[in-house]
């Protein structure tokens, strides 16, 4: 299993959020590149802070535009570009990307894949047109409140069931499914495993979990509930789980 260090990025800074809620920001650094290079470094040493001998490092970085997600395009590209520039950690990044132009955008701006979900809910025929144009490199994003999916920033909840949405994609060459509890994101009080457990069993995909990620516990936890990796954000910038440990119980 992997995990992916997150870095949310809104009016340039990285910041986190709880529960999606613009109103309740903390803002970490004024430079999110200068964050990816913390976070490539301690996959990078060994001993004292970093990794152990035989741990691999951090290979993804989870990057969100926020103020993307919430205007409906890309508000950060500089930013993206800079992390590009900074790190040579593969980066997802998701945050806006409604239009197949965005989408090129972003790749173009050195993300690796993206990560789309407001309109790919909505719009399924254009979640197919994104994926077929640029296979491997699309992650669908499922965004869920007390189990019904919400898009535009996670400020419009919708009647759809997460588990339930996969059969119609199942033919698409997605790269994964990026599934997070909003109520427990930036929360730190521990992942929905219950519900990526069934999100596992009906995708095709690989799955991954975010929001609520605290422990090695719960690493564990969701590696055996098959998780393809842990997004981790809060907990690392406050500094109750090292980014070394998440790596290690991912690595068991």
């Amino acid at each position: 299993m992997i995990i992916l260090p997150a870095i949310d990025i809104r009016g340039g800074r990285c910041v986190r959020l709880r529960q999606g809620r613009f109103d309740e920001e903390t803002v970490y650094d004024e430079d999110p590149a200068a964050v990816a290079e913390r976070f490539e470094a301690a996959g990078l040493r060994h001993g004292g802070a970093g990794l152990r001998p035989g741990v691999a490092g951090a290979e993804w970085l989870h990057v969100v535009d926020l103020d993307g997600a919430r205007e409906g395009e890309p508000r950060n590209l500089d930013r993206v570009r800079a992390i590009r520039k900074a790190v040579g950690l593969k980066m997802e990044v998701g945050g806006g990307i409604r239009s197949t132009e965005a989408a090129e955008e972003v790749l173009e701006a050195g993300a690796d894949r993206i990560v789309v979900g407001t309109r790919a809910v909505r719009e399924p025929e254009w979640l197919k047109e994104v994926a077929e144009k640029f296979p491997a490199q699309v992650a669908l994003g499922l965004d869920a409140r007390q189990g019904r999916v919400a898009v535009e920033g996670w400020k419009s909840p919708t009647e759809r069931i997460a588990a339930e949405m996969l059969e119609a994609f199942a033919g698409l060459p997605l790269a994964a499914i990026i599934y997070t509890d909003i109520g427990r994101d930036g929360m730190m009080s521990g992942p929905n495993v219950v519900a990526t457990a069934e999100l596992v069993k009906a995708s095709r995909f690989p799955v991954i979990a975010s929001g609520g990620v605290t422990t090695v516990e719960d690493i564990r936890a969701l590696k055996k509930a098959g998780a393809a990796g842990a997004i981790i954000g809060r907990v690392l910038y406050e500094g109750k789980l090292t980014l070394e440990a998440a790596l290690a119980a991912a690595a068991d």
